[in-house]
């Protein structure tokens, strides 16, 4: 190929600097960071022997975007599959930027669910620990006076179970019945403490059991009844 129509891309390289204030293809090189060789091969339309980064960082010195570089440049005119080729280039960096974005904002929403968790928990308890204020406060003493006096009736301590109960009722937790109450035996609900029973034969709570809603917590303990 003749020298003249090798350089038949200098006057559009040099249009274009003048638009940018880029004065000489010096400057050019040193502002874009590619080599005098790259540079040549600008001049001379021979883009597709050219690499994707040097032709990036001569369209952004050149302040044009790719494409537009391509085709200035090219002198049999840009190949479809090179714009394909370059189309998924940017559709990669696209979805790696968009998977990086995803990533941190998975890991933003995972620290917000653990700060909401810890206040919920924190709440939770403050709650409780506001129910169960007179016991905590009032339990202790009594059960120290309790040690120091055996004689002291057990019944005068039952008010301060009421917090405990209060508690219960609010979330909704029942006894299944109390104890010593004579009932039919259910198996569903029921749990010998010793000796057998039939369903339906009576029996006698030991220790209550719980439930919440329709969910059985504990099977009281029962014993059967003496016979006669």
């Amino acid at each position: 190929m003749p020298q003249s129509s090798q350089l038949n891309f200098t006057h559009q390289l040099q249009d274009l600097m003048q638009r940018v204030g880029i004065s000489s293809f010096k400057a050019l090189v040193v502002s874009a960071g590619v080599s005098e060789r790259q540079l040549l091969r600008l001049r001379r339309g021979e883009v597709q022997q050219m690499r994707v980064d040097t032709l990036l960082k001569l369209s952004q010195a050149l302040q044009l975007s790719l494409t537009e570089l391509v085709t200035t440049f090219d002198s049999t005119g840009m190949p479809q599959i090179w714009l394909q080729d370059g189309e998924q280039r940017r559709q990669d960096a696209a979805s790696l930027q968009e998977s990086k974005q995803l990533k941190r904002e998975y890991q933003r929403l995972q620290v917000q669910l653990e700060q909401q968790r810890q206040i919920l928990w924190q709440e939770f308890q403050q709650s409780t620990l506001g129910v169960l204020e007179s016991w905590l406060l009032q339990w202790p003493t009594a059960a120290h006076k309790a040690e120091e006096n055996p004689q002291l009736p057990a019944v005068k301590l039952l008010p301060l179970l009421r917090p405990m109960t209060q508690l219960l009722h609010q979330w909704g937790v029942e006894a299944i019945a109390p104890v010593g109450a004579e009932l039919p035996y259910d198996p569903q609900m029921h749990q010998l403490l010793a000796g057998t029973a039939q369903p339906g034969e009576r029996v006698k709570i030991r220790y209550t059991g719980y439930r919440q809603g329709d969910k059985l917590l504990y099977r009281a303990q029962v014993s059967p009844m003496q016979e006669g």
